[in-house]
């Protein structure tokens, strides 16, 4: 059929026709209502996994969240599952982990995630999750209790605290030796990204060597012998690495975009290795985080422009033993901030682009639907996905004024994801009541997802 008269279908490349649009349609599984153990059957298909990443369209949207609590528990529930990393920063997530893993009973919405953004996980939804890990894990000894971690860098001063905090309870010789490493970050606690324009333009001296010996010093032998609580020095020394990745990560942010999301996201990645490997060969994970992180970056304008993240090192390392799904709207209402900082409101998401994925599955699926392409049985719909289309990505900034240039990327779905979630009007997450005591921390950084 020549160029002329073949049926087009509007944003696909030219000769596409409308292939792409009779596959969707025909291979897009309806999702039954998160209730209905239907549901949770659907994905059963990725339970031989070692990790499962499940990314989300937006950072304020609920409707991702609970659907990936959801997957989560029938995870966790059948399939063995024992490790959740999140998003998020560690000293944070450990307070909703301890909780969850009946380690204390305070209630952890009372200070945890104090800054901005916290709603991205002060909310309804995930303290729902975290109360059904809770009673979970009650009927589980404690080494069989499923983990809630957090995998992000931006937690320096709260992590310097937790270094020092547990050195004071075992070692108070080691302790003031830790502060003399850290006091030379100490000026630099409430401005980080002032401290890496100053040794970026050799104002101020580098503290890399100083937290460098302090991490050494928190895995040398005589510390772990001193260790009377193994899960305490765990995660004294996880905050210790945070430290020394976010003294690289102010010191590189300043090089271009590129350095610092790679330095991030190998962090995030190094950390969950580090997850599965403190837990043992029945270690298994599921990754929370926004599709920038879970999907594989190689395939996408991110990529192409030397970025990579979670989603790709997930894939070098474990192959098709790690699934990366996706997730996207096309409309609705969304949790976000104008700017940095800004206060959270509640925004109108406006209709996907008809050059953008999200628009082909509106148009040709179900309101709420499973796409699944890693069956050799499906080359056809992989085919069929592999060409460059728009997609959107909202963090916890919305600007639908500018969205084209703020929100959307090129991207090759079929390489970039193994499944892709669809629900075509989503709503906003519900924060809960501001924490009692805020941090102080102004750990501002460049990304909004």
């Amino acid at each position: 059929m020549s160029p002329s008269t073949e049926s087009t279908v509007p944003g696909l490349p030219a000769g596409h026709g409308s292939e792409l649009p009779a596959l969707i349609r025909q291979y897009a599984e309806p999702l039954p209502d998160l209730q209905d153990p239907a549901f949770a059957e659907l994905f059963d298909r990725y339970g031989d996994a070692r990790v499962v990443l499940i990314g989300e369209a937006s950072h304020g949207t609920s409707d991702f969240y609970r659907t990936r609590a959801a997957i989560t528990q029938r995870l966790i529930e059948r399939h063995g599952f024992n490790i959740v990393a999140v998003e998020a920063d560690w000293p944070d997530a450990a307070r909703l982990d301890r909780f969850a893993r009946q380690r204390e009973t305070s209630v952890w919405s009372q200070t945890a995630f104090a800054r901005f953004p916290s709603w991205m996980w002060r909310n309804t939804d995930v303290s729902r999750f975290i109360h059904w890990l809770h009673h979970h894990n009650q009927r589980l000894s404690a080494e069989q209790r499923v983990e809630f971690r957090g995998l992000d860098v931006y937690s320096l001063r709260n992590s310097i605290d937790e270094v020092l905090r547990y050195l004071d309870r075992v070692d108070p010789q080691r302790a003031q030796q830790a502060r003399r490493r850290y006091g030379c970050l100490s000026p630099w606690q409430d401005d980080p990204a002032r401290y890496g324009l100053y040794v970026e333009h050799g104002k101020a001296d580098s503290c890399e060597d100083a937290v460098v010996a302090q991490l050494n010093s928190l895995l040398s032998e005589r510390l772990e012998a001193l260790a009377q609580d193994e899960e305490a020095l765990f995660n004294a020394a996880q905050n210790a690495r945070v430290v020394r990745a976010a003294e690289q990560y102010y010191r590189v942010m300043y090089r271009g975009s590129a350095a610092s999301w790679n330095l991030r996201d190998r962090h995030m990645f190094d950390t969950l290795q580090t997850l599965l490997e403190h837990r043992g060969e029945q270690a298994k994970a599921v990754v929370w985080a926004h599709n920038s992180h879970i999907g594989n970056a190689a395939a996408t304008a991110m990529g192409w422009r030397g970025e990579f993240n979670i989603g790709q090192l997930s894939r070098l390392a474990w192959g098709r033993d790690a699934v990366l799904i996706g997730m996207g709207t096309d409309h609705g209402r969304v949790a976000a901030a104008d700017d940095w900082d800004g206060q959270m409101q509640i925004k109108q998401v406006r209709a996907a682009r008809p050059d953008s994925w999200e628009y082909q599955f509106h148009r040709n699926s179900p309101g709420a639907a499973l796409l699944d392409w890693r069956a050799p049985e499906r080359q056809d719909l992989r085919e069929a996905l592999s060409v460059p289309l728009l997609e959107r990505a909202i963090g916890v900034i919305y600007r639908p004024q500018t969205e084209l240039h703020s929100h959307y990327f090129e991207a090759v779905l079929a390489d970039q994801f193994d499944a892709f979630i669809w629900l075509d009007e989503t709503g906003p997450i519900k924060p809960l009541s501001a924490p009692e005591s805020a941090s102080h921390d102004d750990e501002t950084y460049p990304f909004g997802i």
